[in-house]
């Protein structure tokens, strides 16, 4: 009986240690990944901000500005291992009254497909930014699961190609410990999509804040300074002007949602695959000085039948 209970334990004990092996170095890589039924809402708000209205073509000046952007996943377009999420950003001037939507200044609508693991963006699945299909690469919507203190080249939907974010520290936002990325573009020229045959420049800072768990970013600052020469009358104009960075209900949003997915994250990944590894060694040492003891018990027994049979 000690002998069957030794070799039930030791069986069970390498059931759960080659479970605790699959998970850490196979499950993990097949589990853990950026979702096709992505859903947010983000907020980024600027003060002292220049643009040129659309509606009248005049620039207006120190503006108070909203950029509503919403992600969305595209589940039907998804595979197991490419995501694709479309992402619709609205820029208002809300400076006469900011409870409402406010003044139209700008539109995007950008669909991105990328990597589930890695977050590179890749080609195909309609991947478009308005009615442009460039060449995509580097990183998109986010960075890689398990993002590393390096230089990212992170595709900037406004140039239409990638651009360096270089890693420059890690900070925290909101109690989270996130690495900070910068992207510097300087007068970097373009194809302004919003008046043909315009000479459009481009001088910008991003500020990225990553949680280098999940690759999300949780906290975005944009320090944009973009003017259009009118190919007509060779003016130029400023076409916007100002800082935008996260609101801090979305920030508070993004770090609750990152703080979540890295808790499952390291279930899935580090605690589970320890919790049973330690568990199967317990187990396979039980079970074999069971089965070990169980043999002695077995040898003394053979010994006393040979005495009794002998004084008989």
């Amino acid at each position: 009986m000690r002998r069957q209970v030794g070799v039930t334990l030791t069986g069970f004990g390498a059931f759960l240690l080659v479970l605790a092996l699959m998970s850490r170095f196979f499950l993990a890589g097949q589990l853990i990944k950026f979702p096709v039924n992505e859903y947010s809402i983000s907020r980024l708000t600027g003060t002292n901000v220049t643009y040129t209205s659309r509606q009248t073509g005049q620039q207006v000046t120190g503006a108070t500005v909203r950029a509503v952007a919403t992600t969305q996943g595209d589940v039907s377009s998804g595979t197991s291992s490419t995501a694709v999420w479309t992402n619709i950003t609205g820029v208002f001037d809300i400076t006469a009254n900011p409870q409402q939507q406010g003044i139209p200044i700008d539109y995007t609508t950008e669909r991105l497909a990328f990597n589930r693991r890695t977050g590179e963006l890749v080609n195909g699945f309609g991947a478009a930014v308005g009615t442009a299909r460039p060449n995509f690469s580097g990183q998109g919507y986010v960075w890689p699961i398990g993002t590393q203190k390096k230089t990212y080249q992170v595709f900037n939907t406004t140039l239409l190609k990638p651009e360096p974010a270089q890693y420059t520290g890690t900070t925290t936002v909101n109690g989270l410990s996130v690495y900070v990325f910068v992207e510097h573009v300087s007068n970097v020229p373009f194809q302004s999509a919003n008046l043909a045959g315009a000479q459009a420049n481009l001088t910008a800072t991003y500020t990225y804040y990553v949680d280098p768990g999940t690759g999300s970013p949780v906290k975005i600052s944009e320090n944009q300074d973009e003017t259009v020469t009118d190919p007509n009358s060779g003016a130029t104009l400023v076409a916007f002007q100002g800082t935008l960075a996260s609101t801090p209900q979305s920030i508070a949003a993004a770090v609750h949602t990152a703080s979540v997915s890295d808790a499952e994250i390291s279930g899935v990944q580090d605690i589970g695959p320890l919790v049973a590894g330690l568990v199967a060694i317990v187990l396979l040492v039980l079970g074999m000085l069971m089965i070990l003891g169980s043999e002695g018990d077995e040898y003394e027994y053979e010994e006393d039948e040979e005495d009794m049979r002998a004084r008989a």
